[in-house]
Order: structure tokens, then sequence, then C-alpha cells
């Protein structure tokens, strides 16, 4: 090893020792003929002194270093003089006076550099990635991932799980987001499908007799991106036969309590609070809800029903509904122009047709602009459904069920967020629990899987599956963690005839399912255990106990929301050697009009 000590190692009870450390130069400080340097890497700094006693070569050298210089300095740990300690670094209170200075690798001036306070945007950060991981903070992030990964593999060892890697290269199934494939060279035509998930693999290992299975797997996703999601992305994976979904809820329960006592020093009570997707959506709005304040939804629309105010009155009797949020003694912090904010805000991202509000006087009653166009007797009905004081603001949205739903649940995050109404270092974990079993694809007139079409309905939603679908609720749970769907599993069926139930209304026919999950079927033929499982997004809990708001920021090499790598520039141009090996063709893009 070049170095006897990192650049974070040293103590006061190295003074006196000689020795050697390696990194790169964070800052230098020329006093003539006293030089002062940080020298950096990933365990943290020493400050380094050369005087005219290392040397004139040592301090010639050392005047010629720049900013992200790669070093060695060899020589002996003092004690700093009295009132120097920099008590902000583990190091502060020595420093090692050069005896040998030496240059490793010159830099060339950086776009920006690591220790600077003001980030520049974030495609240059991307772009010189190996810059930006040098950070403080993103070493500090990294190093919370290895530890969190460390956790859950040592918690699911400790539970007699055996680590199993399934395949990347595998077959493409139409159900869920869109496959990256990848063309065969040796099989004319064919493609593998990297795996959304490993999903199928993980079911037959149950088949097989591993009943504890266990895995950190990348998954590939070729969908549109967001702030928490990447087109590759890691989960950790896990599968268990002879369960139910209190056990799969219950192990993970256990995981949380690990990595809130050991990452964040936080004791959770266990159970974890349950609700189901019904009242998530009823209270909420939102089938992740965050918890971690109050500003529940209230429902209107029976006393919508009581007034001949049009805009009230003519969405319930079109079949929608009259919901609203109540912000507590806060309307005067709501002037006119914001509250016309809030209402382009529910336009523009939830298409809601508009924003109604009252507020409460100090005398009681409720006033805005339409006040005037509601019944007393529904106002009245207002102010006690709100339960309002003095002071007090609602919000209202009078629209179709999901538009309520997702208007209200963005207005209430936002507006929590703005008025600081929780703590951001605050954490909260819950389960939603019993999804709907499918969705209705009003386009195509069929229904569809709410996870995947090997979920199992509950035991006693049995005899709904062919009469009232939409009445049927699965063995389906995620794990929300702030606001943020950080996980979710489903218990499997592992009989024929619910699956080939489930197929009918899904629309796959025998031949189908044959040509999409034939091996899947196959296996569950020969002595299928009940089976169930959960995967756990690791980038998003990452994102979420290192209080972050991005999940690039937890990602060594992340893409953009175009699904680009800035610094290698993925996806490129490969030769026409390689794609006539593939028997692939490209299509020249078409030339966009002026």
């Amino acid at each position: 090893m070049l170095r006897t000590h990192t650049c974070g190692q040293l103590r006061l009870e190295n003074v006196g020792q000689r020795v050697t450390i390696c990194g790169w130069v964070d800052t230098s400080r020329d006093h003539g003929q006293t030089i002062f340097l940080d020298i950096r890497d990933r365990y943290g700094k020493t400050q380094v002194v050369v005087n005219p006693d290392s040397g004139s070569a040592a301090l010639e050298i050392a005047k010629s270093f720049r900013g992200e210089d790669v070093v060695l300095i060899s020589g002996r740990v003092d004690r700093r003089l009295e009132g120097k300690d920099n008590t902000k670094l583990d190091t502060g209170a020595v420093e090692v006076v050069a005896e040998e200075v030496r240059l490793l690798n010159r830099s060339l001036t950086p776009p920006f550099f690591p220790n600077q306070e003001e980030l520049p945007g974030e495609d240059l950060r991307l772009k010189y990635r190996y810059i930006d991981l040098r950070r403080t903070a993103m070493q500090n992030t990294l190093l919370l991932r290895s530890q969190i990964i460390k956790k859950m593999r040592d918690y699911f060892a400790d539970h007699q799980f055996i680590d199993v890697e399934t395949p990347i290269l595998g077959r493409s199934t139409p159900e869920g987001a869109r496959d990256y494939l990848v063309p065969s060279r040796v099989h004319w035509g064919k493609f593998f499908a990297l795996p959304q998930s490993p999903q199928l693999y993980k079911q037959i290992l149950m088949v097989a007799g591993y009943d504890r299975y266990v895995q950190v797997a990348r998954c590939f996703r070729d969908e549109d991106l967001r702030a928490d999601r990447q087109p590759e992305f890691s989960q950790l994976d896990v599968e268990m036969s002879f369960v139910d979904a209190d056990d799969v809820i219950g192990l993970i329960d256990g995981l949380m309590v690990k990595l809130a006592k050991e990452i964040l020093g936080i004791d959770l009570k266990t159970p974890l609070p349950r609700m189901t997707y019904d009242e998530a959506m009823r209270r909420f709005g939102s089938d992740a809800p965050d918890l971690r304040y109050g500003m529940e939804i209230v429902d209107c629309s029976d006393l919508a029903r009581q007034t001949e105010f049009r805009v009230f009155r003519g969405a319930v009797d079109s079949g929608g509904f009259v919901r609203g949020l109540k912000i507590d003694r806060r309307a005067e912090e709501f002037s006119r122009k914001r509250i016309d904010e809030l209402t382009e805000f529910v336009k523009h991202d939830f298409a809601a047709k508009g924003l109604a509000w009252f507020r409460c006087e100090p005398d009681g009653s409720l006033w805005s602009p339409i006040s005037k166009n509601v019944e007393p007797t529904v106002l009245e009905g207002f102010k006690q459904r709100f339960q309002t004081s003095p002071g007090d603001l609602i919000l209202l949205l009078a629209d179709a069920w999901e538009v309520t739903c997702k208007g209200l649940n963005g207005l209430r995050r936002k507006l929590a967020a703005e008025l600081k109404l929780y703590d951001p270092a605050q954490m909260h974990f819950s389960w939603v629990v019993e999804f709907p079993m499918f969705d209705h694809d009003p386009e195509e007139n069929r229904w569809v899987a709410t996870h995947h079409p090997f979920t199992a309905p509950r035991p006693q939603d049995l005899s709904k599956l062919k009469e009232t679908p939409d009445a049927c609720r699965a063995q389906a749970y995620d794990l929300v963690i702030n606001g943020y769907e950080a996980g979710g599993g489903t218990i499997r069926i592992h009989d024929s005839g619910t699956q080939q139930c489930v197929f009918d209304l899904l629309g796959i026919t025998p031949e189908m399912a044959v040509n999409r999950f034939g091996f899947l079927l196959d296996a569950l033929r020969y002595g299928a255990p009940p089976h169930g499982g959960i995967a756990l997004g690791i980038d998003r809990v990452v994102m979420l106990f290192g209080g972050l708001d991005n999940i690039r920021d937890c990602i060594a090499f992340p893409k953009t929301q175009r699904a680009m790598d800035l610094m290698t520039e993925a996806p490129g141009d490969v030769e026409l050697k390689q794609l006539r090996e593939l028997h692939i063709q490209v299509e020249t893009p078409p030339v966009k009009s002026k």
C-alpha cells in the first residue's frame, strides 16, 4: 500500500508517528514559505503543512498543486497549534508536517469542484459524475446505501433465507411496463427481455422447494421517468412458501424496525399501522398517503345535493363528488392571488375544472365570492362537516372521483410542504392493503390486473371473480414511507382453477397463457405450495432514509429523465457490422416538419 493511513484516520494518539497519506488536493493556502494543504479521500480530510523544514524541493512541488491533483504526502503527525483546532473535522486536532511530497497525477481544471457550496446544474453533474461522486454528500449517500443493503442481507440470513440469483436474459411477457429487448445473434428474429422483476423465477423457486428466497435484483423497465423512478433499478426481492399476507408484512415490519433503529436511531412500534386501499383513497386521495400530518379529505357530496349552486349540484348529479381539505387557522396567509395559483395548479396538473374555497370569518360564518350562491343550511353543513374555527380555510373540488383524489392529494402534499406541517426528518411507516384485483381499461373495454395476473384474491372474494370483478379485492400490500411506495407485494395464485378464472377475466386465452407463461403454468402443476412475497425498492428506501428528494442522488451512475447516461453518452450508435450479425435493420427517423 502506498499509504499507511487514510485522510480521515489520524487522531491525537498518532502524534509523533511518521505516516503516509494519499488523496486529492481539496484546498491549498500559500503563505509564502509555508503552504497548508487539505488532502481529501472518501474517509475524510487531513491538514498538511509544507514548510522550509520539508525541504526546498517539497515546497516547490507543493506550490504547484492545484485542486483535485492526486498527491502523496509522507511526514510526521503533530498537534495543531493552540486555538487552531478544526472542530468540524474528526482529524481537526492534528496535522501532518510534510517530509516527502509527491504528485501522483495532475488534474485538469474540473468544470466544478466537489467542495464548492453552490452545486451546478444536474446535467453537468451527471456528465462529470466522477467529479460529483467525490462530494462528501454523495459519498455519505453511497455509504448509507451500502450499509442498508448489508443490514438487509444480514436480516434475511438470520431468518434462514437463501440468496439466489435469477437470470438477466429472460422471456418477454406483455403484462406490466414496456420491456427492454435484447436481440439474439444465434436465434434469428428472437429476443431476450431484461427482467422487470424476477417475479416468474421466484415463483418457480417456491415450486422447487426453496421456501425462503431473497435477492438484491437488478430490474429494467422502459417507461417514462420521474424523480423517484429509473429505467434500471435495484429491488430487494423476497418470496416465501406456506405464508399469508400477515406473515410477509410481519417479516418486513421487523426489517423496518432494524433499519430505523440502526440507521436512524428511531424506535418503531410494531405492528406498523395498516389501512385498506379504499380507506386511503377516501381519506387521503392516494394509495401511498403521507401520514406525517393530518389535513384529511372530507366528502361533502351529500351536502352538494342539497344546493342549487350549479357547480356543486351539477358535479354530483353527473356522478361526481364534492370533496375538500381544511387548512387550520392559516386563512390570512392565502391571498386571492395565492388561491388563484392553487386553482391553476389543480387545473394544469390534475385536469380539475376549478377550485372552490371558503374562509371561516371571526364570527364563525363561511365566506367566499360564491357564498351568496349557496344556501345557508348547506353552508352550515360545511361548517359542521369540516368542524371549522375562525381563520380556517376550506378548499373544495367538484369533479369525478379520480380527479378529486389526485387533485386533493396534490394540494395536500404541496400545502403541507409550503406550510411546514411536518418535520422533514420525521419518518412514518405504514401499510396499505386490500387493493382492487382489477382496473377497467375504458379504451379497450377490458379488465387489467392491478398488480400482475398471478395475484391471489382474498378468499372471501373468490365468488366475486366471475360476477363482480370490480368488487374483488386482492391479497396485496404496499409499504408506504413518508408518502412514497417503498415496496409492494402479493400472495400468489397457486391453484390452476383460480388462475384460469383470472386469465379469462383478463382476456388471456389458454393458448395465449401457454405462449406467455407456459413454463410457469407447467411448474404450478407439479406441487406448487401456497406462496407470496414482496419487493422493496432499494433506491427509494435509500432516498427516504437519506432524506433526499431525488432518486438519482442515491444511485452511483443514474440516467436522466430521458433515460440517457450523460457521462457515457448511452444509448449510442453501434457499428453496422453488429446490426448485421443481429439481423437488425434500423429505420431512418422521420424528418420533423418546421
